[in-house]
């Protein structure tokens, strides 16, 4: 059961996706589509026959691939409702699960590249411009975690004695937040929803992309969603997981819980937050920068 896991946010991964549209919907007085439209949308682009552009290499079909099994292989890392094994054979590192994850967003912009569009490579270029930017602030939001612990062995840091209500890890868990909005491309740093090529990022390296290799990097960018969403939850609300005094059930019942909070905040930002302009994304990605450094040293000066 340990080592199978992350069925659960590879299964999960889209409703989730559905029910930050429909809480976004109900707060913008709309209907909004149903819960399961994601994998309704999955199941289609999986039957489409595929357009391959005529200039495409090894790597426009390699992408989708690569970008799917490094989300699905950091998803193996991760305890979701259980620390037994501490992921996949014991070895959930957390510094190996952000770079198992940048391979795939590393692949991703080489096959919006690939295409020789102007639109796939203004995505990935703009797509390489924020990791820069946000992977320092997630890694020390992360690390504030990992220090209190003692361990960077996500398992440890999850494990019994781990619920954490400090300053510190108040203000790390607002950076990781604004690291997760980046991550998975939402307002205000992308808009999932669009397609007008002065403003995407996510969608401009996908757009040559379509049937069965467009359904794999869309459901792997539901995978990385949730996958980021349960590793906020394992660094800053480990409480109810399973290995610290709860059953399984009891810690599915939790971990459930706990992705509900996430995307009703994911939903309440993108519904109260405008698109920021891309030459204004260094102001808040730095802004986050700041707010896990602070949340380093103040766990340093307080020890808490």
């Amino acid at each position: 059961m340990n080592n199978f896991q992350f069925v659960l946010i590879a299964l999960l991964s889209p409703l989730a996706q559905g029910i930050i549209k429909k809480i976004k919907a109900l707060m913008q007085g709309r209907v909004g589509a149903p819960l399961l439209q994601p994998y309704y949308d999955l199941a289609r682009l999986f039957r489409k026959d595929m357009v391959i552009p005529r200039t495409a290499s090894w790597i426009f079909h390699a992408a989708p691939y690569v970008v799917f099994a490094s989300v699905l292989t950091a998803s193996m890392l991760v305890p979701v409702v259980s620390t037994g094994g501490a992921g996949l054979f014991g070895i959930g590192d957390i510094i190996a699960i952000i770079y198992t994850l940048a391979l795939g967003r590393f692949f991703l912009a080489l096959g919006g590249l690939d295409a020789g569009t102007a639109f796939g490579g203004e995505g990935s270029s703009r797509e390489m411009t924020v990791a820069i930017l946000v992977e320092p602030s997630m890694m020390l939001a992360i690390f504030t975690a990992a220090v209190a612990s003692g361990s960077t062995n996500i398992g440890k840091v999850a494990g019994p004695g781990s619920v954490f209500f400090s300053p510190a890890h108040v203000l790390a868990l607002a950076a990781f937040f604004v690291a997760i909005i980046a991550e998975t491309g939402r307002i205000p740093v992308d808009n999932p929803d669009t397609h007008l090529e002065l403003t995407m990022i996510h969608e401009g390296m996908l757009l040559e992309y379509s049937g069965k290799y467009l359904a794999m990097m869309e459901w792997a960018h539901y995978m990385k969603q949730m996958l980021l969403f349960t590793l906020a939850a394992d660094l800053f609300f480990p409480y109810g997981i399973s290995g610290a005094g709860f059953g399984i059930a009891a810690a599915v019942g939790f971990w459930a819980g706990k992705m509900l909070i996430l995307c009703f905040g994911m939903a309440f930002v993108e519904s109260t937050r405008a698109k920021m302009r891309f030459f204004q994304l260094p102001s808040l990605l730095g802004a986050a920068f700041v707010l896990s450094a602070l949340s380093m040293i103040t766990f340093i000066m307080t020890g808490k």
